[in-house]
Order: C-alpha cells, then structure tokens, then sequence
C-alpha cells in the first residue's frame, strides 16, 4: 500500500556505507546546522559506552561461570560422600530420617546457589545498565548543546520571474 509513496531499497543504501572512511562521508554530508565532528565524538562516546558495558557483562559472567563450575564440583562431591554413606540394605527409621534430613539440606543448598547465581546474573547485567545509562544521560545533554550551537540553516533565495 505505501510502496507508492516509499521505497527502500537496501542496495542503494548499502552504497552509502562503502565509504571506508566514515568521517569523510559525514564532511561530504550537508548539515550546515550541526558540527559534525562534535557529532562523530558523540558517536566514538556511544560505542565506548558500549564497549565499557560489554566488557562489564563479559567479566561478569565469566565469574558467574566459576560460580557455577565451583557449585557443581561442591554438589557432585556432597553427592558422592553422600551416595557412599547409604546403605541400601541397612534402611531403618534413623536412616531414613538421616536420608531426609540429608535431602532437605541439600535442597536448601541448592535453593541457596541459585540465589547467588541470580544475584550475580543482577549485578553483571545492572553494570552494564549503569554504563549505559550513564552514556545516554550525558548524550542527551551532548545534543541539547549541540542544538543550542548549531546554525539555522539559510532560507534558499527564489528565483526571479522574468
């Protein structure tokens, strides 16, 4: 239905981007009304930010995974000590007590490393928000300066009649 009025067509906007400097394709832009290198070190800011922010999720999931690696080697041992504890053919009263007993400690251990594991999921991932907000908050003063320095563009002179 808007085809009429709108075409996109990506292979003509891909041209755009072959450019392999970047900061030449923004000169070659027409924007009397912004600085245009103030707006590139807004952008190198973004991708810092960005990068800050990844790196902060990188580090803290790569510690989620030793956390999760030294639980699963602490419950693998617990189970094994356990496992040779029982006695399958000695199950009285006070074993089974001590066999429940046995599960809901483990059980709450579980509910408890998983607490943790959430927890520093959390925090990773709320560091990289901060970082990012933080970026965005400071961009959003960048351009309300830029707006307050850019020029109004000049009105095109018309053309005289004959």
């Amino acid at each position: 239905m808007f085809d009429k009025f709108y075409t996109f067509e990506p292979e003509k906007f891909a041209e755009l981007f072959k450019t392999a400097d970047m900061t030449k394709f923004f000169e070659q832009a027409k924007m009397p009304m912004f600085d245009m290198t103030a707006v590139m070190d807004a952008q190198k800011k973004n991708m810092d930010a960005l990068i800050a922010a990844n790196k902060a999720v990188a580090a803290g999931y790569q510690d989620l995974f030793k956390k999760q690696v030294a639980i699963f080697e602490e419950t693998m041992a617990a189970a094994q000590a356990q496992l040779s504890e029982l006695k399958m053919d000695q199950l009285t009263p006070e074993a089974s007590a001590k066999q429940a007993e046995l599960v809901k400690t483990a059980f709450e251990k579980a509910v408890a490393n998983m607490t943790e594991l959430a927890e520093a999921a959390k925090k990773a991932n709320m560091e990289a928000f901060e970082i990012v907000q933080a970026r965005v908050k400071e961009s959003i003063e960048e351009i309300k300066e830029l707006a307050k320095t850019a020029q109004p563009a000049k009105p095109a002179k018309a053309a005289k009649t004959a």
